[in-house]
């Protein structure tokens, strides 16, 4: 008795296993189709070829994208987040430069210290 609850725990250990690394990969194949297709300095040809290795090669074309193309990815990503936050001031209307007279406010009302104030106007300027 005590031996079948034990197996059907290990089984069920097992399962959320497979399933999560099956989830986790499900997300990096999104992630890196989705990153091949934004890429601008990849042309046709090489699209098509990344795409066959990771019809073919699923695994194996996931981890060697990942491997070769990793650093830019990030970069394409950050790129791509910088992006969003400037539309989204330019359609809000804020600017750079409101956002640094709300720091100034903020450190002169003693709110934030001299280093958040240096970090969130690097942060704002850069």
């Amino acid at each position: 008795m005590a031996q079948s609850i034990f197996s059907s725990i290990v089984n069920f250990a097992m399962f959320a296993f497979v399933v999560f690394v099956f989830v986790l990969w499900l997300w990096l194949l999104i992630s890196v189709i989705g990153d091949l297709f934004r890429r601008h300095d990849v042309g046709g040809f090489g699209k098509v070829i990344w795409i066959l290795f990771l019809l073919f090669l699923p695994y194996l074309g996931v981890f060697a994208y990942i491997l070769t193309q990793g650093k830019g990815m990030g970069e394409r990503q950050a790129a791509q987040v910088q992006e969003a936050r400037r539309e989204l001031r330019d359609f809000v209307g804020i600017s750079p430069a409101d956002e640094l007279k709300k720091l100034d406010e903020l450190k002169a009302a003693g709110s934030i210290s001299a280093d958040e104030y240096a970090r969130l106007r690097a942060k704002v300027i850069g």
